[in-house]
């Protein structure tokens, strides 16, 4: 913290540069991190049980990407803006950078969501003290690394691996100017508290229970849309916080809504997160596996029927594994389609009509995203409007570097990606030439 003040405060520091130079740097982090993304994406896989056939792609790819964006976006922004003044003069707009920022990223998608704080910061001017989470310490060294390499300043980039009180700590330092955080709701809810007398600015990216809207002209053809399926529903063994779980399908369609779902789940490979044909991995601990059959437990004793899963693979006596699981005839009101699961767990439950459909999805704690499935791409925008979350994919689900995400009620405050997560820090200051 000390470091990242001293770096902070100097006035000929990384807070002055111009923003050309900031970039510039960027880009040599994002160059030093594609350099070590072999070895990152492993160490990912093999701390959290992610397939590496989807670490490669996002773990290895989009750190870089997300560097590379907010350099091209700070290049092209100016840092003050002119305003005549309504009453005389005229007003300028000034940015500058939030200050020194403590920066908690979890361990599901743990280089993605780093950098989803550090990159925009980083453009910003901000100084940043970068707490990864305890289960994925081994590949916050490569961003350590690559920053010394990329040159940028002593104190800019702090990385602390350590245990959950060093959140805590790090939360109501005094010397922390913003906080920006990905995790549980629960922690969400108590780094808020600790925030709130501070009256220190915080972005939260929380969890969620999202609705995948099935409408009835929807086209479910696995040969066509599984791997929308897949991306939209249980990528990184269903331990994403987006992640369309609770499927609602409509009365006329419902058989074969469950009987698909239950084929799709029962179609993917389960194994060794090394392995390239790998599609559902381990679960992260084995505390977190006993969390998931717990779920499922209740789900079922409240009168859910199991279709798929919900076992440990015989044949993988090693790792915390567990088959992807849907539940049908699920009632919106019960735990297993409240709570936030976290893993391979998908719940069908039936709606009437298109209005009831937008009901249940709305009828959550939780609105973080969804999906709607349809073949009339304007029913789908106007279904997706009707939502009441951050995001919302049609017929699949990728968040885009260049649109905010982020999300309503438990889901967070706040928005990361795209223009949004630049300004998230930055402060505006007014000043008025009379």
């Amino acid at each position: 913290m000390a470091a990242a003040r001293r770096a902070f405060d100097d006035p000929t520091g990384w807070s002055a540069w111009a923003p050309e130079e900031r970039a510039e740097c960027l880009d040599r982090l994002a160059d030093a991190l594609e350099k070590r993304a072999e070895q990152t994406v492993r160490l990912v896989s093999e701390q959290n049980g992610m397939p590496i056939s989807v670490s490669s792609r996002i773990e290895g790819g989009f750190p870089g990407a997300m560097l590379r964006y907010y350099a091209g976006l700070v290049r092209e922004q100016p840092v003050e803006t002119s305003r005549p003044g309504m009453f005389a003069g005229t007003t300028r707009v000034h940015r500058e950078p939030a200050g020194v920022v403590a920066a908690i990223s979890p361990w599901n998608f743990p280089q993605t969501l780093a950098a989803q704080k550090y990159a925009p910061a980083l453009a910003a001017g901000c100084a940043v003290v970068l707490k990864p989470a305890p289960e994925t310490v081994l590949d916050a060294k490569a961003v350590a690394e690559a920053s010394l390499e990329a040159g940028l300043p002593r104190g800019v980039l702090n990385v602390v691996p350590a245990e959950a009180d060093a959140s805590a700590y790090l939360v109501g330092h005094p010397g922390v100017d913003m906080v920006a955080f990905t995790g549980s709701t629960a922690i969400g809810q108590r780094i808020a508290q600790i925030c709130g007398p501070l009256v220190r600015p915080v972005t939260l990216e929380l969890g969620g229970r999202s609705a995948a809207v099935v409408l009835d002209d929807a086209d479910l053809d696995l040969s066509r849309a599984g791997q929308a399926l897949f991306g939209a529903m249980l990528i990184n063994n269903g331990q994403t916080c987006f992640l369309s779980t609770r499927i609602l399908a409509p009365r006329s369609r419902y058989r074969e809504v469950v009987d698909t779902i239950a084929a799709f789940a029962g179609s993917l490979t389960v194994g060794d997160p090394l392995d390239p044909a790998t599609q559902i991995g381990p679960l992260v601990t084995e505390r977190h596996r006993a969390a998931v059959e717990a779920a499922v437990a209740r789900g079922i004793a409240d009168g859910a029927r199991l279709v798929a899963g919900a076992r440990r693979p015989p044949e993988l006596d090693e790792g915390w594994y567990f088959e992807p699981t849907v539940l049908a005839d699920v009632d919106n009101s019960w735990d297993i389609a409240r709570d936030d699961v976290f893993g391979p767990v998908l719940t069908i439950t039936q709606y009437e009509d298109e209005d009831h459909a937008v009901t249940l999805a709305n009828d959550s704690d939780y609105g973080l995203a969804g999906t709607v499935w349809t073949a009339s791409p304007d029913r789908g925008l106007a279904v997706a409007r009707r939502i009441r979350t951050g995001s919302v994919g049609v017929n699949g689900y990728l968040p885009d570097l260049g649109a905010p995400f982020g999300g309503v009620k438990n889901s967070g405050i706040g928005r990361e990606l795209g223009p949004d997560g630049l300004a998230a820090f930055q402060r505006t200051k007014s000043i008025y030439q009379l």
